[in-house]
């Protein structure tokens, strides 16, 4: 079992990024996310099966994506201005 297994994904429009806990996710704050390349999304990720109350009240929620998932997302041109093909 690897130690990315419980950890799951939500990309959320980057405007909502204030409405996010970051006591509930492993982000710790808005300037250590990830954004896409055109800066409108970002995702946060959590320990387990249940989607912290900040995330899940968001207007704008995508996923949850398990580990695998959300790389298979990231390596996409909307994330990488230069995907590896």
């Amino acid at each position: 079992m690897s130690h990315f297994d419980n950890l799951r994904y939500m990309i959320i429009k980057a405007d909502e990024v204030v409405d996010v806990d970051f006591s509930e996710v492993m982000d710790t704050a808005p300037g250590t996310l990830r954004y896409s390349v055109d800066g409108f999304y970002t995702f946060v990720k959590w320990i387990g099966e249940t989607i912290p109350p900040s995330v899940d009240a968001l207007t704008y929620k995508a996923g949850e994506y398990t580990h695998s998932e959300i790389l298979d997302i990231l390596n996409s041109p909307e994330w990488v201005s230069n995907p590896t093909l």
